[in-house]
Formats: C-alpha cells, sequence, structure tokens
C-alpha cells in the first residue's frame, strides 16, 4: 500500500500528544474526551518547504478546517485538510489532496470519511462509513472489521488535540491506531523535551515530539521526523520537519483564525 504525502502529513499532525490507556477493544478512547482545545470556524494554514541543500524553499500548503454541520440528521464536526504542491514544484512530485471526516460531536466518533488524492501520477478515491456499535468499515472495496472507537485520519487530527499531554516523561512512546488504506495501522510518538520555536505565525514555546513513521513511496520509515506543538490548551502543531527520500521537507505554521484559546505558549 503506497502511504503518500498527506496522508504522512497529517498522520504527523495527529501524533503530538499523551494518549489514555487502550481498553478491551484496544484502541485508543478519544471518544471518552471532551472538547476543550477547538471551535467551528478554527483554520489553520501551513507552508511546506523542501530542500536537498542548505536552504529551504516554499514548495507546497496545507490547511485544516473545523465547521458544525448535519450528516445523516446528526450534529457533527466537519474536519477538512487540503494539501497542494506550488506549480514550480509539480514537475518533481505534483500533490493536490483533500481529506473529509464528519465526527459525531456526542461522542467524536467519525461517521463518514473521504479521501480524494492526486500524487504524482497517482489517484485515489476512498469513501469510508464507520458502523461503531456494528465494529465495521464500509469502505469503497468493501466490508471490514474494526474495534469500536476506531479513527480516520483527519478524525484523530482533532480529536487528539484534548488530550493531556504535562506527564510525559522524556523517551516515553505513546501508540494509537487509525483506519486507513482499509487497514488499522498502529503508530507511535515519543517525548523529547520542550524547545522555542520560530515560524511566520510567530515564536512559541512548543513541546517536541519524534513521531515513528510507515515506510512509504516519498518518506522513510522509522523515526526520521520531528514535530513541535504549541504548549498551551490549543495544541497547534508549530512545524513538522523529516527527512524524505530525496532532501527535507518542512512544514511551518503561517497563519491562524477563531482560535478556541488564548495563545500562552506565544512569546512574540
Amino acid at each position: 500500500m503506497k502511504k503518500k504525502f498527506f496522508f504522512l502529513l497529517a498522520v504527523v499532525i495527529s501524533c503530538y500528544t499523551n494518549f489514555v490507556a487502550k481498553a478491551d477493544t484496544d484502541t485508543l478512547l478519544l471518544h471518552k474526551l471532551v472538547n476543550r482545545a477547538f471551535k467551528a470556524g478554527e483554520h489553520l494554514q501551513y507552508k511546506v518547504y523542501y530542500t536537498n541543500s542548505l536552504m529551504y524553499v516554499p514548495a507546497g500548503e496545507v490547511a485544516f478546517d473545523a465547521s458544525i454541520e448535519k450528516y445523516n440528521e446528526k450534529t457533527c464536526w466537519h474536519f477538512k485538510g487540503f494539501g497542494k504542491t506550488y506549480k514550480t514544484y509539480d514537475w518533481f512530485f505534483k500533490v493536490q489532496d483533500l481529506y473529509e471526516s464528519y465526527v459525531d460531536t456526542l461522542n467524536m466518533l467519525p461517521i463518514k470519511f473521504l479521501r480524494d488524492v492526486h500524487e504524482g501520477g497517482y489517484k485515489l478515491y476512498h469513501n469510508v462509513t464507520f458502523k461503531q456499535e456494528q465494529k465495521i468499515a464500509i469502505s469503497t472495496n468493501g466490508i471490514f472489521k474494526v474495534p469500536y472507537g476506531i479513527q480516520d485520519i483527519m478524525s484523530a487530527v482533532f480529536s487528539v488535540r484534548n488530550i493531556d499531554c504535562s506527564k510525559l516523561k522524556m523517551g516515553e512512546k505513546v501508540p494509537f491506531k487509525i483506519f486507513i488504506d482499509d487497514e488499522i495501522w498502529p503508530v507511535y510518538v515519543k517525548y523529547a523535551g520542550k524547545e522555542k520555536v520560530k515560524v511566520k505565525a510567530g515564536t512559541f514555546n512548543c513541546v517536541k515530539f519524534i513521531p515513528y513513521l510507515i515506510k512509504g513511496q516519498l518518506f522513510k520509515g522509522g523515526e526520521g521526523m520531528s514535530l513541535w506543538i504549541t504548549d498551551d490548551a490549543n495544541h497547534i502543531p508549530v512545524r513538522i520537519e523529516s527527512e524524505v527520500s530525496v532532501g527535507y521537507v518542512r512544514a511551518d505554521l503561517h497563519d491562524y483564525a477563531n482560535i478556541r484559546n488564548t495563545f500562552s505558549s506565544k512569546v512574540k
């Protein structure tokens, strides 16, 4: 299975904090959380930079949005993630990916997941309906057994922002699972301390994590990526940096709007 550019970027953005103990369903209890980290109308904009030398140059952008909508008569969070390369980099590896998730506001569990990707010469449309009580996921390609509480990429991106990361110890590894490409994938992140990070959106006191990546077409497997999130109630990713097949890639927070909590981590 090919693990594509925006999928891995989304995984990294979701992998930044502490997680509760796994139940006998062997999945995270993200549905037990109460949302205090984001609100409807939140918008996060990232610039993606590429380098094979000492200088980073803009290669693309990624945006995340949250809204409240009705889906099948349920009040849901509608999470959207969109990533694209700039035209000057389309010759190298053109990306234009859209990810959407409809999540029940009562339990933070995904109901519908949509994935429409265009990467290089590769195209994919994936549509998944989650039947949480029945423990199944009905995708474009069939019906699959999943544990109750399973998350998709976009639901996990937003749900885990509500988990407290203040009690992690240096080097501690934190596992969780997602459903992508009709499979359940285990991923972990490792706590790596606190640092100050300067990006276009400002200078922030951050918590640093080292995610474990699944080897794919563009990214190398293992712990070759670093992630910094705001050390405040918003838990917003500020920078993601990784070695790729040829060179390095970095995503920096460029702009934001309608943040729920005060950016107490922002120093200037």
